[in-house]
C-alpha cells in the first residue's frame, strides 16, 4: 500500500466511528470533567477504542496518538493522530457540530524525535451531515468524493472567518481581543466549537479564514492537509511555517492572508485595539446616530 491510499481506509474507519457517535448522540450520553471545564463523554472513549482497534488491524506497524490517551508504537514510521470526537462540548449539549478526525504523519527513518514528519493523509467526518472531507498529499482535497477548493474572496471585509476559545482559563486568553477586531473588520466571525470542521470549511470555501490558539496535533493534522490540498495556506499568525506542535494556527484561502497577518502584527504590537464601549457609551453613540438620520 502506498501512502496515497491511506485515506481510503481512514474514510471507512471514520464512518464506523461516526455511526457509533450518532447512536450515542441520539440516546444522550453521560459526561465527566477532565479539568475545571473540559469534559469527556463515554462516546469519546468508545469512539477512540473502535478507531484504535480498526487502525491496528489495518496497519499493525503504525503508531496511534489519540486525544483520549492512546499512545501506541509512537516510534513507528507512520503515526496516526486521532480525535475520536472533536466538539465534545457541542456533543454533550446536543449542539449538532462535531466530527471524527484521523490524520497520518509519515516519519522517515532517521528523523529527529522532535522534528515534524509529513502529513500524507487525513479525513474529517461529520456524521450528522454525512460529510466526509478527505485529502491525500499531492492528490487534492475532496468532500464526499468531489474535489473541493478554497474560496476566491479577495478581502477581509468580504470574508467570513472562524475562531475558537479554550474550554479552560478563558479569562487568560487574548483571543477575545482578536475576535472583536476581526468581527469589526470582516463580514462575520463564527465560533462553532470544532476546529477540525472549521479547517475543513476553509478547505471547501464555506469559510475564508480561521485562526485559533493552543490546538493539538489531533485537532489540526487532517485539517491543515485539507486546506493545503484545496489551495489554501496554513501558517502561524505572522505567516511563519506551521508545525504540528505550533500553539497558533492561521488557515486562509491565501488571498486574505496578507490582511490577516498585518492585523495580527498590529494587534500584538498593541495598535488598533480600540476599547470596547461601555453600555452607556454605546447607547449614547446609537442615540447620536439616530438623531443624525
Amino acid at each position: 500500500m502506498t501512502k496515497f491510499e491511506f485515506a481510503h481506509t481512514a474514510d471507512g474507519i471514520a464512518r464506523q466511528a461516526g455511526a457509533l457517535l450518532r447512536k450515542f448522540y441520539e440516546k444522550g450520553v453521560s459526561t465527566e470533567y477532565k479539568g475545571d471545564v473540559d469534559i469527556v463523554t463515554e462516546a469519546d472513549r468508545a469512539s477512540e477504542q473502535l478507531i484504535r482497534e480498526k487502525l491496528k488491524a489495518a496497519f499493525p506497524t503504525h503508531g496511534v496518538y489519540g486525544e483520549e490517551g492512546t499512545r501506541d508504537q509512537m516510534e513507528s514510521e507512520y503515526r496516526w493522530y486521532v480525535d475520536p470526537l472533536d466538539g465534545t462540548t457541542n456533543f454533550a449539549h446536543g449542539f449538532p457540530a462535531f466530527c471524527v478526525v484521523l490524520g497520518l504523519e509519515h516519519r522517515p527513518p532517521g528523523l529527529a524525535p522532535d522534528a515534524d514528519g509529513e502529513i500524507v493523509a487525513g479525513v474529517v467526518y461529520d456524521p450528522l451531515r454525512n460529510e466526509m472531507f478527505s485529502a491525500e498529499r499531492g492528490k487534492g482535497a475532496f468532500l464526499n468524493g468531489r474535489a473541493i477548493h478554497v474560496s476566491k474572496t479577495k478581502t477581509l471585509q468580504e470574508s467570513l472567518t472562524a475562531t475558537g476559545f479554550p474550554s479552560r482559563k478563558r479569562h487568560a486568553s487574548p483571543n477575545i481581543h482578536f475576535y472583536q477586531e476581526f468581527t469589526l473588520r470582516s463580514h462575520g466571525v463564527r465560533r462553532a466549537g470544532s476546529a477540525a470542521l472549521d479547517l475543513a470549511y476553509v478547505a471547501c470555501g464555506r469559510l475564508d479564514g480561521f485562526w485559533e490558539f493552543n490546538l493539538n496535533p489531533w485537532d489540526t493534522s487532517a485539517g491543515v492537509l485539507l486546506v493545503a490540498e484545496a489551495g489554501g495556506t496554513v501558517t502561524h499568525f505572522d505567516g511563519g511555517k506551521f508545525t504540528l506542535d505550533s500553539r497558533e494556527v492561521l488557515a486562509t484561502n491565501g488571498l486574505i492572508l496578507p490582511e490577516m497577518k498585518h492585523l495580527f502584527v498590529e494587534l500584538f504590537a498593541g495598535r488598533g485595539l480600540d476599547p470596547i464601549p461601555t453600555p452607556a457609551e454605546f447607547a449614547a453613540r446609537r442615540a447620536e446616530s439616530q438623531n443624525q438620520e
